[in-house]
């Protein structure tokens, strides 16, 4: 069963947002209510919001931003560190990526990248919210 994105009431409309493409630092957002998050490039490709980002979350049972795990007995290869080539507005709601390894998918709402800030404040009202039993959080309706 699906578990539903937090929502933190009339928190997720961004005052400033910072994407730092060309040193590779990540992306920064001041939202509207004072609260400050920093998404790496890492955690935001990892938590793609995209249908096939999610399929692929679920099946490896991983929560979005949660990075892939290594399969038992494989060598570990060299795989060059996510980073957008561009970052474009998505109206008023929503900012995309286009990654370096080709994907270009994902739209990132402000709801979205809200509920899932990385900071620990945030990380921990997730794990409050989540009911024992419930799978990885699906972020696309199935």
């Amino acid at each position: 069963m699906p578990v539903k994105v937090p929502n933190i009431a009339g928190a997720a409309d961004p005052k400033a947002v910072n994407v730092h493409l060309s040193t590779g630092q990540g992306m920064d957002i001041t939202w509207k209510d004072g609260h400050q998050s920093h998404y790496t490039f890492q955690y935001l490709r990892d938590a793609c919001p995209c249908a096939m980002c999610d399929q692929e979350r679920l099946k490896s049972d991983r929560e979005p931003g949660e990075p892939e795990k290594s399969k038992p007995g494989a060598l570990p290869m060299f795989k060059a560190a996510p980073k957008p080539t561009t970052a474009s507005g998505v109206g008023k709601y929503a900012i995309q990526f286009h990654w370096n390894d080709g994907h270009e998918h994902g739209i990132y709402s402000w709801d979205f990248l809200r509920a899932f800030c990385p900071c620990a404040e945030c990380a921990d009202l997730r794990k409050a919210a989540k009911q024992p039993g419930e799978g990885v959080t699906r972020t696309t309706p199935h």
